[in-house]
């Protein structure tokens, strides 16, 4: 283990309050502000990483207004210690960003700043790592940041920060970046009691996709007609583990559509580095967005079908929040839409004998509330019934959506009771414009019936735990879906080979909502990867086309703005496969594409972080394991608490709109709390296995390793020619990590190597190109070795469900 030493008195003494400009970047940076701490006055040496200082908020408020971002940051740091400490605050600057505010405030008095130039700045940095023999601040080389010395904060005193910077976001076909560094669970002793991220953004242009790619699933956002959106992100007694990216587009069109890319491999026909001419082929990752504007001018009538279980087992408060449900979907129909009303048990009442005006909604309501609860459970019977309402309708007329809303707390009792007959019967009888949406009360539901019937009609099922209120899970979905602006929806790429897209069904788009879609795409040598994309769709009967000019190939070449999307992709289709073993049946490509997916992208879910025994890992026997143990994982009942867990869990896998650090602890850091255990930086993923983090590129047995002493001058020769492999080697002082051709480890000692290779002596971009005589196999699954995986897994503690 390193430890730290005193900085040397000429790197700390004479600066009094600084700013660093480094070295510019394209990246974004990896860590916020923090507190490096000087050693404390104990005997003997101490570890950096337990003298960290708490911070105790972190609160960031940002408005961007037509591209220009102004960032304002709030922090305080406690000193929890039983003595008085000093030390430096770094905080690093996204590329292009000026600082207009830089505060410290010290017994109420604020404290201004000075700049410091780039080649101190270097000297600096290489100085702390020789001297603490930590290489945490690696990833702040060759970036822009603000640096000033910390007076002493006294035993249990705080110093708070108050920063400002402004900052011109470029924009790319109407596509735009934001990122904001918030990296913070290495660099603080507790969990942030606060965190938070507030973004207003106005445009003179409609807004379309608003989209975090690192915390979508935890954002609020509120959208104020076309041109403001309101995005807000809080937690409390957190370690954020990730910066905070936002994108959002902007166009005049109806409907926005923006494409974003991952490129895997590339290639030239029948050439290879470094004699490649003209275009190379191409294969990779893509991420679709749409969105139409806010204030549509056109919307789409539907036909609303409520169909409500009043059997006796939703007697009392189920069925009271059932009709609260009810008041809310009939008080939230469009003018042009009409309704009707199944209530159903061992029969079945409707309100009326066909499809009712909106006027009507009254009436209906008044009749839900006189319901009681009685009876079994005709599934079979009401669902045939609402789908007869529209079987008479032919041409444009029955291609109005029609929109079920099926709510049920139980098993088929009567009629028809076998699963997959009561599917069957659905299937032949539902046309192509059918949605249906399943609400599923409780745990006594099949989850094999309601999934199924959600997925066959380009629909959605809510599971309505105990503990929770059906009329407010309905609410929020028939919210998401009250304003229909395109129907039916087709994608034609062009000339780009698109496959394993997800969701494979592309779902309606609503007003105040957008479609993200993730894939696979190819395209030979010879292209130049542009192409038109066509979306198409319906709109009161009538087809509408949109076509949007793309590129295919990456705007950013090392791909590092776009690496999460192999991941979010990998995510979706786990929670594909999942649901299709859980559905359909055991099937062992399925089974083995999960174990792989999940060890290749580091996508740990509750289903797949028990796949690796402890034990025979480096074998092909422990994917044997890890393959059959899934499967035993996935062969219970359909019915029961276990079941709709699973089914909820799918559900948020197969729709996962962002990628985040899995939630997969090593062991105690020795401040009471845990430390990830997976790591992603940029396109790698890292295990940490057997104290040290390794590349899942590594391919052991197969790849030459050149070993670097950690801290020796080799070390910091690889820095100053890499300084973009300084997030890696920020790690820790024992990795592995795969770079080209080659295999890097970072070891204790002097290493190996006297002088750097000859490799690293031409310009970084070439080294870093990922090129192949052939494109790699189209499955979805590339090859790659995991034994090393495997072992990380088991290190971790990722053994079998007992």
């Amino acid at each position: 283990m390193c430890h730290i030493k005193d900085l040397p008195k000429k790197i700390l003494a004479s600066f009094g309050f600084v700013f660093i400009l480094l070295g510019v970047t394209c990246q974004p940076v990896l860590a916020d502000g923090i507190v490096i701490p000087d050693p404390p006055p104990l005997s003997g040496p101490v570890l950096l990483e337990d003298i960290w200082l708490t911070i105790r908020y972190h609160r960031v408020s940002v408005t961007i207004e037509n591209q220009i971002a102004v960032t304002r940051v709030e922090q305080e740091f406690i000193n929890e210690y039983d003595w008085e400490v000093e030390g430096t605050y770094i905080f690093p600057l996204p590329l292009g960003a000026s600082i207009s505010k830089f505060v410290m405030w010290i017994d109420g008095e604020p404290i201004e700043g000075k700049i410091l130039p780039a080649d101190e700045a270097r000297k600096i940095y290489e100085d702390i790592v020789r001297e603490r023999r930590d290489p945490a601040l690696l990833e702040y080389v060759g970036r822009d940041a603000v640096q000033v010395r910390i007076f002493p904060i006294p035993a249990g005193g705080s110093r708070k920060i108050d920063l400002e910077y402004t900052q011109v976001l470029t924009a790319d076909n109407g596509l735009v970046r934001y990122s904001y560094p918030l990296n913070t669970e290495k660099f603080s002793a507790q969990p942030l009691e606060e965190c938070s991220v507030h973004i207003t953004l106005e445009s003179d242009q409609p807004l379309h996709t608003i989209y975090s790619p690192t915390h979508q699933d935890r954002v609020y956002i509120q959208r104020e007609g076309d041109h403001r959106v309101v995005i807000g992100y809080e937690e409390r007694f957190v370690l954020p583990d990730q910066d905070f990216d936002l994108i959002y587009t902007f166009s005049k069109e109806e409907i926005g559509l923006h494409l974003l890319t991952y490129p895997d491999k590339i290639w030239w026909d029948g050439l290879t580095y470094p004699e490649k001419t003209g275009l190379p082929g191409q294969e990779g990752y893509f991420l679709l967005m749409a969105a139409p504007t806010v204030e549509v001018n056109q919307v789409v009538p539907r036909d609303i079908i409520l169909v409500l279980d009043t059997s006796g087992s939703m007697e009392g408060e189920k069925l009271n929040q059932a009709k609260e449900a009810s008041k809310y979907v009939l008080n939230h129909l469009n003018e042009e839409d009409r309704f009707n009303v199944i209530a159903f048990s061992t029969g079945s009442k409707h309100f009326a004998l066909d499809l009712q005006p909106v006027s009507r909604a009254p009436e209906a309501l008044s009749w839900i509330n006189r319901m009681d609860a009685l009876g079994g459970t005709n599934i079979n019977l009401a669902l045939l019934e609402a789908l007869s309402l529209r079987a008479d309708l032919e041409g444009d007329e029955g291609r109005r959506p029609l929109v079920v809303l099926f709510l049920t707390d139980g098993l088929p009792t009567e009629g028809v009771t076998e699963i997959q007959q009561i599917i069957a019967n659905i299937k032949a009888t539902a046309s192509s414009s059918v949605r249906l949406f399943a609400f599923g009360v409780g745990d006594d539901v099949n989850t094999v019936l309601l999934d199924t019937l959600a997925a066959d009609n380009r629909g959605l099922t809510s599971y309505v735990r105990p503990q929770e209120r059906i009329d407010e899970e309905v609410s929020a979905l028939f919210a998401k879906i009250k304003t229909p602006v395109l129907t039916d929806l087709e994608l034609d790429f062009g000339g780009i080979l698109v496959e394993d897209m997800y969701p494979p069904v592309i779902p309606d788009l609503f007003s105040g909502s957008q479609l993200l879609l993730t894939g696979k795409y190819r395209y030979p040598a010879g292209s130049s990867g542009q192409t038109k994309i066509t979306l198409s769709g319906y709109v009161n009967g009538e087809k509408r086309i949109f076509v949007y000019e793309a590129d295919f190939t990456p705007a950013d070449e090392d791909g590092n703005s776009t690496s999460y999307i192999p991941r979010l992709w990998a995510t979706r289709k786990i929670g594909y496969l999942l649901s299709q073993i859980r559905l359909i049946g055991e099937n062992q490509e399925w089974v083995d594409a999960i174990v792989q997916l999940s060890i290749k992208y580091g996508v740990i879910t509750p289903y797949t972080s028990f796949l690796i025994e402890e034990g025979d890992f480096l074998t092909g026997e422990g994917l044997d394991d890890a393959a059959r143990d899934l499967t035993e994982e996935y062969s219970g009942p359909a019915v029961g608490a276990e079941a709709v867990e699973k089914a909820d869990a799918e559900s948020n896998l197969r729709s996962a709109e962002s990628f985040y650090q899995a939630e997969v602890q090593s062991g105690d850091s020795g401040q009471g709390f845990y430390r990830p255990a997976v790591k992603y930086i940029d396109d790698k993923t890292f295990f940490y296995q057997n104290g040290m983090w390794i590349d899942t590129a590594f391919e052991p047995g197969s790849m030459d390793i050149l070993k670097i002493g950690f801290g020796s001058q080799v070390y910091f020769d690889l820095i100053a020619a890499r300084p973009s492999w300084g997030k890696y080697l920020a790690l820790g002082d024992h990795l592995i990590f795969v770079a080209g051709d080659m295999v890097y480890e970072i070891e204790e000692g002097e290493g190996e190597l006297e002088s750097l290779p000859a490799q690293l002596s031409h310009p970084e971009e070439e080294n870093e190109v990922n090129i192949t005589e052939q494109p790699a196999n189209s499955s979805g699954i590339s090859g790659f070795c995991t034994a090393p995986l495997l072992a990380g897994l088991a290190v971790l503690g990722f053994g079998k469900k007992k």
